[in-house]
């Protein structure tokens, strides 16, 4: 489970987006601000998660409720029942669709995970010194809104510590690869597929136990951990 996100923006995403080629975008990413989402646990349609998309051959940011189960109810974006910030099954129908033709990614500076130990919860923050690249489901509505859901593959032995159910699709910071993830196609590439069988971590990560994701007070007790990327 993936249920926090951050971004900042600025000289960080600014360097993402140049080794995606994704030049046409450094304006919208240029504010020196940090960005933080939530999912929109209790229907708050208005906690987002910036996701680029290619729409009609033109990359774009958008701005996605970060729950993927919405539908329109009077022109107002509504969430529905299903607990869809995550997208793991994607083998279920419900998720075939935008596997194939809304893939989008998110860039991404820190996350948040958690995990019970004992009757604890304890929650760790991970941090990247660059941005880096999450992929994403997502959908699109009559009156030009978005939902998504960041998609979680099986436990990854490196985030087995701190959250041992599941494991966010890290996406490679190449050029190629990110062109061949946004586009629509009746079939999954070969390179997309085994991605999603085998997930990798690419970035390298700073760990450390957190009262909180948004305050981040450290617990001190915790020894901060580095993870390094998957060779």
């Amino acid at each position: 489970m993936c249920g926090y996100v951050e971004l900042e923006n600025g000289e960080k995403s600014i360097e993402g987006l140049k080794q995606l080629n994704f030049n046409d975008l450094l304006a919208e990413f240029s504010c020196e601000q940090t960005e933080i989402a939530y999912p929109a646990f209790g229907g708050d349609t208005q906690r987002k998660i910036p996701i680029i998309i290619l729409e009609q051959g033109e990359l774009k940011k958008v701005y996605a409720t970060w729950w993927f189960d919405c539908f329109l109810e009077q022109q107002q974006l509504v969430t529905g029942k299903r607990t869809t910030f995550n997208a793991r099954n994607l083998s279920s129908p419900y998720w075939q669709s935008a596997l194939h033709h809304q893939r989008g990614i998110m860039l991404a500076t820190g996350l948040g995970e958690s995990k019970l130990v004992g009757k604890t919860k304890q929650q760790f923050y991970f941090s990247s010194k660059q941005a880096f690249c999450l992929g994403v489901l997502y959908q699109k509505f009559a009156n030009g809104e978005y939902s998504a859901a960041i998609i979680t593959r099986d436990a990854h032995p490196k985030f087995e510590p701190y959250h041992d159910k599941a494991f966010p699709l890290f996406l490679p910071l190449q050029p190629d690869f990110a062109k061949l993830w946004l586009q629509s196609t009746s079939t999954i590439d070969p390179r997309i597929s085994a991605l999603l069988a085998q997930p990798r971590l690419y970035p390298r990560l700073e760990v450390q136990r957190v009262k909180t994701f948004k305050a981040k007070v450290a617990i001190k007790s915790f020894i901060s951990q580095t993870l390094l990327p998957d060779a």
